[in-house]
């Protein structure tokens, strides 16, 4: 016999008939509700009783739902809130999630809405074990690091399509990682896609999928991206590299959480989070026109911005111990240690590819020291970056500019070869340049 306590749900609406509905169907999942018809009432049975979920109208007698949105997460962070909404306001239900709220409903009410939201909600993780887990995947304890910490923390527990920005480099994918694996979707599956990497003549068959015989080389049928995520997280990288054609019908897909395959005749009901990232500056591609707007406020509910490494210097001992153990664990060898003025030019080097960067410049050391020692010369950093104190290098030094130029291009370029394994294509994109463009500078410098 389970006598384990019911979970307790909180229905705050002043319409008798929409809280018996969510009465009757929440009773039936086996959940026990309490009801208030306005704020005041919802804020007293707050203070006398914990709640799982709480679900809330947004237009109340004495307030609205955004102030008990906002009441909730000054006392209880850890409660999800959903929002009932009036069909079609977007807006409203945009700015609850942006004040915490964890979903929205839009009325009438959909019961398997309803009820997939309920059962989601109530599959969160307690508060206990997040930070910890995010900790030891997100090293670092400079105050930038812990501000993304709570960030991730807090947006793990929401439905909120999220914008994660930040250099190439940074570690963006991480982050839509651990948003995805600290919430309630954790169980599900988390699809990563590169946006620059896929050919525009198949990007629509790649996203929704494609029925066979749809076109030449369909020989069987195939779901998309957005099938593949069904019930979990769809991380979109590079989405400002998205042809505007493809724009609209991602905004179609998001707007009706339903997509069509190529040569389908029916739509697929979709259930997937959103998350997106980019090193380009998209509201910058708005304004040039080159990314819809609509399409940008759909998926920039929230925006998360991941900080480059030269914004938290230090963090990078305890990031080069990291990759120190994970060396000597792979290779059976001692862990390295570094020399005092190796830390001191890791930390006035401005690490324009970020942790990435950092890795592969340490990776590059471990193999050429010696006595487990990395002294500074083994780290061979490109001088174009390297400052005194953080700041641009020293242009009075400079000779020949274009000869400067031209060797701080050449370096760029093959750092990016390197590290994308001599990928060109890859490179070109790290670099925010065209292929035809990557392969004349390959042959101009001599690198072709």
């Amino acid at each position: 016999m389970n006598t384990s306590p019911r979970q307790k749900i909180l229905i705050v609406d002043d319409e008798p008939d929409i809280r018996e509905l969510l009465e009757i169907t929440l009773g039936r999942m086996k959940l026990e509700t309490f009801s208030a018809r306005n704020l005041g009432e919802a804020q007293a049975l707050l203070q006398r009783e914990h709640f799982d979920l709480c679900l809330t109208d947004m237009r109340l007698p004495d307030g609205t739902g955004l102030e008990l949105v906002q009441h909730i997460q000054q006392r209880a962070p850890h409660l999800p809130v959903a929002m009932i909404t009036a069909y079609g306001s977007l807006e409203t239900a945009i700015n609850a999630l942006k004040a915490g709220a964890f979903d929205f409903l839009t009325k009438p009410v959909e019961l398997p809405r309803l009820r997939e939201l309920v059962s989601s909600a109530l599959r969160l993780p307690t508060a206990g074990g997040l930070s910890t887990a995010i900790e030891r995947r997100l090293l670092g304890d400079s105050p930038p690091m812990a501000n993304l910490r709570r960030q991730i923390d807090k947006l793990a527990r929401s439905q909120a399509p999220v914008y994660i920005s930040g250099e190439s480099g940074s570690g963006k994918e991480l982050v839509a990682r651990l948003i995805h694996e600290q919430g309630p979707r954790a169980s599900q599956p988390f699809v990563p896609v590169n946006c620059g990497a896929i050919p525009s003549e198949l990007m629509e068959s790649e996203f929704f999928g494609h029925r066979k015989g749809s076109f030449t080389g369909a020989v069987e049928d195939k779901p998309g991206l957005f099938q593949a995520a069904h019930g979990g997280t769809l991380f979109l990288d590079e989405v400002a590299d998205l042809p505007l054609s493809m724009q609209v019908k991602l905004l179609r897909a998001i707007q009706e959480k339903a997509v069509r395959s190529v040569g389908g005749q029916q739509e697929t009901v979709v259930d997937v989070r959103i998350l997106c990232a980019t090193h380009k500056d998209l509201e910058a591609e708005v304004s040039a026109e080159r990314f819809r707007q609509d399409l940008y406020y759909r998926l920039n509910v929230i925006e998360l911005r991941v900080p480059s490494l030269r914004e938290r210097r230090d963090d990078i001992e305890a990031l080069a111990m990291h990759v120190f153990k994970r060396l000597a664990k792979d290779t059976g060898q001692p862990e390295a240690r570094l020399h005092s003025q190796a830390l001191e030019a890791l930390k006035n080097y401005r690490f324009p590819g970020n942790v990435r960067e950092l890795e592969n410049v340490l990776e590059r050391a471990h193999t050429l020291c010696e006595n487990r020692t990395i002294e500074a010369q083994d780290l061979r950093l490109s001088e174009g970056n390297c400052t005194a104190d953080g700041a641009m290098a020293d242009l009075t030094q400079i000779d020949n500019l274009e000869d400067y130029l031209e060797s701080v291009e050449r370096k760029l370029i093959l750092q990016a070869l390197e590290e994308t394994r001599w990928n060109r294509t890859a490179a070109a994109q790290r670099l925010s340049l065209s292929f035809r463009s990557m392969r004349y500078r390959l042959k101009k410098l001599g690198l072709d």
